[in-house]
């Protein structure tokens, strides 16, 4: 087991005078209101969900039809993990009473054998556990084994814990090696990584080998998914059957033998269980597997928001460098998955690495699919729209060019929350072993921690990212021994680090850590500055998609031109070669935020008269005004460009 582990996050406590805890704060005092309202379908104009009500339905206390995707029930268990998370944040009389509603509805609605899903059990009750290639019974398991975990650490009650064990120990009854059990594995991933935090809080091993046991099964021939396909009466062609058929679910050959592939979400949620399956049994050969796929995802398949899956179409990887801008998916849930993967690679390996991609999908990705209100939402995460293609060319459908109330398909919106209330859990690690507080992520607030019996209040002060100063104050009520290490983010070129007001150099930087190891006293000061200059970045040259152009970056933000500051037709603006950036902080603008201006040139439009000419193009000199990715479409549709054009 590894020794490195997540703080609890009762000793976590959040303010929101930087960017990462105003969004905590969003999440708490807007977000989980109104998501219980759409789940309710008491949101005006906004898609139904029907996930309650489907509840109730499947605990007899009403009548109807299932409605929705066969998933549906995942939408409450994210919800009710997200509102357990926050309770341990600050209290919420009215958001206990909705906690307990739908936590008495899950008992009530789980059957006698321990199964537990609304959808077999309102519509097919004689298909269970007949397509788990196709019906979500395994992915909806796994979400509702997580929130009953999260309820679990933060209230300590049982009810939910205990009927997570039962349809726990129900699912181990029919999957397995034994000759008895199915010999198969989830279409759509995510138990497996629930499986081993329900080990965790029970440690009943059986449900650690059970987790080890989908991952390893996976791919394997004969596949299983055919298997089933046949015993349901559907056999196809054999040459429908080919392993390549079934990449989308990462189940063509075993994973250590993947490459990163398939639909992006799912793959994620594999990698996620891969790496904690890996830290809890030693399986060497997972964690290789673990460190090929990463290097496979995070070098030649993300987008420079941290975003992942290029392609509408299954909303999958495609192939190395296409990263398409205008009709890029990369699923709000990917890059949260992404993060969920990223906090176990540091967990097992405490390298700075894995949460500089965490801190880029979050702040970029993750932060731009909720609106600034916290009650609008993206599925999809493109790096560049223009409206009218988005609404007349079906290639680009599936892109919104304004945020929506809710989804047909809304896994996304309480993903959002679960992350965001449980984001102290990623911000701070804790290896007791080596007496070491990993600050991985930068907010304001301050934590409570115990190394060596010793109880230790660390609080940090900050307005990152909108500049690199954050400093912290160590208080213990004796003087206190251990190394704290602030993480030096991989776009940071030039630091310093003061303590008690005099800057030092004697320090050990491991890992893009910067390790100090001290005797610490009751009230010691540590001042981390961080250099935050703009940066021209560029894109590897086999990615097609961004030859010629530039992204900008400050800090973890990566900025964009938005047609509400910079007119219509943004792919005529060109940065000049000597740009000339000016960073200016407006708190008024977006609810606060540093934008960017900078000198460029655009085309000339009036001189044509018709589509083409031989001569140049005619350019007047201007100046382009950027903002922060995660902020845009919060003042209406318009057109949005990350990757510019520079003369």
């Amino acid at each position: 087991m590894n020794s490195v582990k997540a703080l609890n996050l009762k000793n976590i406590k959040s303010g929101d005078n930087s960017l990462l805890g105003k969004r905590v704060h969003t999440v708490l005092n807007n977000t989980l209101s109104y998501q219980w309202e759409a789940l309710n379908d008491q949101v005006p104009d906004a898609p139904k969900s029907g996930s309650v009500n489907n509840f109730r339905i499947a605990a007899g206390e009403t009548t109807g039809e299932h409605y929705g995707p066969v998933f549906q029930d995942s939408d409450l268990a994210k919800w009710t993990e997200a509102v357990s998370y926050s309770l341990a944040l600050q209290n919420n009389d009215e958001l206990k009473i909705h906690l307990d509603e739908a936590i008495n509805l899950v008992v009530k609605a789980q059957k006698e054998d321990g199964y537990l899903n609304t959808y077999f059990t309102i519509k097919e009750p004689s298909g269970r556990w007949t397509n788990i290639r196709d019906k979500h019974e395994l992915y909806c398991a796994g979400h509702m084994i997580e929130a009953a975990v999260a309820n679990y650490e933060v209230t300590g009650n049982k009810a939910l814990l205990n009927v997570a064990c039962r349809l726990a120990d129900h699912i181990y009854s029919m999957f397995g090696p034994e000759p008895t059990k199915r010999h198969g594995y989830p279409g759509h991933e995510e138990i497996e990584l629930a499986l081993v935090k329900l080990y965790h809080s029970t440690n009943e091993r059986k449900y650690l080998d059970l987790a080890h046991y989908f991952i390893r099964e996976r791919g394997k021939a004969p596949y299983y998914f055919k298997i089933e396909a046949m015993a349901r009466g559907e056999a196809k062609l054999d040459e429908l059957w080919d392993p390549s058929k079934l990449e989308y679910f990462q189940a063509h050959v075993p994973v250590t033998e993947q490459e990163a592939i398939g639909h992006a979400v799912r793959a994620m949620y594999l990698y996620s269980g891969m790496a904690d399956v890996a830290m809890e049994t030693g399986d060497e050969a997972l964690m290789q597997a673990c460190r090929r796929l990463w290097d496979d995802v995070v070098k030649r398949k993300m987008y420079i928001t941290g975003g992942i899956g290029s392609t509408s179409f299954g909303e999958a990887f495609t192939f190395a460098y296409d990263l398409p801008n205008d009709t890029a998916y990369t699923e709000t849930c990917a890059s949260i998955g992404l993060i969920f993967w990223a906090q176990r690679m540091f967990k097992m390996e405490q390298d700075a690495k894995y949460i500089d991609i965490m801190e880029r999908a979050l702040y970029n990705t993750v932060f731009a699919a909720m609106s600034l209100d916290g009650r609008k939402y993206f599925y999809v995460n493109p790096l560049e729209v223009w409206p009218k293609a988005c609404h007349k060319r079906e290639d680009h459908r599936h892109v919104k060019t304004e945020r929506q109330k809710w989804y047909d398909c809304a896994c996304c919106p309480p993903n959002i929350a679960r992350l965001l209330t449980s984001i102290g859990k990623y911000a701070y690690a804790l290896d007791e072993d080596k007496n070491t507080l990993f600050v991985n992520l930068y907010m304001d607030g301050q934590i409570e921690f115990n190394l060596n019996d010793k109880g230790i209040t660390l609080k940090q002060d900050t307005v990152y990212p909108w500049d690199g100063n954050t400093s912290f104050t160590v208080a213990s009520n004796t003087t206190v021994a251990f190394s704290l290490a602030l993480r030096i983010p991989d776009w940071c070129k030039k630091w310093s680090i003061k303590i008690n007001g005099q800057e030092i150099q004697e320090y050990e930087t491991n890992k893009g850590y910067a390790m100090i190891t001290r005797t610490w006293g009751k009230n010691d000061k540590v001042e981390l500055t961080l250099d935050m200059a703009v940066m021209m970045m560029r894109a590897n040259p086999e990615v097609r998609a961004d030859a010629g152009k530039v992204a900008i970056q400050r800090g973890p933000i990566v900025y964009c031109a938005e047609e509400a500051d910079n007119g219509p037709n943004i792919a005529n603006i060109e940065l000049l070669p000597e740009p000339n950036f000016a960073v200016m902080y407006d708190e008024e603008l977006l609810g606060g935020v540093c934008y960017i201006t900078a000198k460029a040139r655009r085309a000339k439009v009036d001189n044509y008269d018709g589509l083409y000419k031989e001569t140049d193009n005619d350019y007047e000199e201007t100046v382009v005004k950027l903002v922060p990715y995660y902020a845009w479409n919060n003042r209406g549709e318009g057109e949005m460009m990350v990757w510019l054009r520079q003369a």
